[in-house]
């Protein structure tokens, strides 16, 4: 008797200390979550790649993920050189002139003073205007550093997923607290669902940025395959997506007097543009991981709200995994007979 009361003090004081250190680690080092879920959705894309190289061509380890590495970095690298070489060679063909800016801003205060006698240009609101774009500059070069930091952690935890990949997926697999069949499921599930979300998102950018492209032709917007590569890259932002491209573009049509194609291009952008986002992600992930579309959605808002991109695939993730440890209680615990 006092043999099993000590063991159960052992082992529940155990659980304790692991769960105590475990939120310790995971709140101190919860910045690098990005980096760490970066990592693992990769590792699920290339897993394949690594076993083909290990098992089938008999390359050591360690080579194979340096290879795997530098194939990462390469589509990285390309992706970001595609888009500053578009963007800044659209910089570069902007002529400002500044006078007639300065000019348009002062007939736009006199106007205002006029009518409603509102100072725009007074003291307090110019100092206003600057303190935020002192704010919104520092935030972009923290957005930037953050990126950074993220990129490098990523490819850091990738490295070692990789190298030990077989004993790392072994370890997690033993501590899954199933019968062995309902570890083959949960570990198949989670592969598939992060291997879907993972592809419907690039998936979704070049189609949103298809549409919308195809909408900025119509309805004479300046420079349309520009805008639409932005638009393709807006479709990551959360809550606001692509309307960070699209609405400015409507305000600028409405101020030249453009008033018939600002008007089209908002319903356009507002019916087509946004809901094809969900339509197309009901569709490929139905297909891909047979994913219910209210956990696709609810899964995008929970994931952002806790992973912020990345949310994107973990949120659904998340989602389902929870439904799928109901069924396996039900089928466990209250369909045994």
């Amino acid at each position: 008797m006092a043999s099993t009361t000590k063991e159960k003090y052992w082992k529940y004081s155990l659980i304790l200390l692991i769960a105590l250190l475990g939120w310790l680690i995971v709140s101190e080092l919860w910045i690098f979550v990005n980096g760490l879920l970066g990592a693992f959705t990769i590792f699920v894309l290339v897993r394949k790649q690594m076993i083909y190289l290990t098992e089938k061509r008999r390359i050591h380890k360690i080579l194979a993920t340096l290879l795997i590495l530098v194939e990462v970095i390469a589509i990285i690298a390309v992706l970001v050189y595609l888009l500053s070489l578009a963007l800044i060679g659209k910089i570069q063909t902007i002529n400002v002139d500044i006078s007639v800016m300065t000019e348009m801003i002062e007939r736009f205060e006199a106007q205002i003073k006029d009518r409603f006698n509102y100072d725009l240009l007074s003291a307090d609101n110019i100092s206003s205007v600057t303190g935020f774009l002192t704010k919104g500059i520092q935030y972009l070069i923290n957005q930037a550093g953050g990126m950074a930091i993220t990129l490098i952690v990523m490819l850091f935890l990738l490295y070692f997923m990789l190298v030990d990949y077989k004993e790392i997926e072994r370890y997690f697999y033993e501590l899954l607290p199933f019968s062995e069949k309902n570890r083959d499921y949960i570990s198949r599930e989670v592969y598939s669902m992060v291997r879907s979300n993972a592809i419907v998102v690039p998936f979704l950018a070049i189609i949103q940025g298809g549409i919308a492209y195809i909408g900025y032709l119509l309805f004479d917007v300046p420079s349309a395959l520009f805008f639409a590569m932005l638009t393709c890259v807006a479709t990551i932002i959360p809550i606001v997506g692509t309307g960070v491209i699209w609405v400015p573009l409507v305000v600028y049509l409405a101020i030249i007097g453009d008033w018939v194609n600002a008007l089209a291009l908002t319903a356009y952008c507002g019916i087509i543009v946004i809901n094809i986002d969900y339509v197309a992600r009901f569709m490929i992930q139905k297909h891909l991981a047979d994913v219910h579309p209210l956990i696709t959605v609810f899964g995008v808002i929970l994931g952002m709200s806790v992973f912020g991109f990345w949310g994107v695939i973990f949120g659904p993730l998340l989602m389902s995994l929870f439904f799928l440890l109901i069924n396996i209680f039900k089928k466990e615990y209250l369909n045994s007979e």
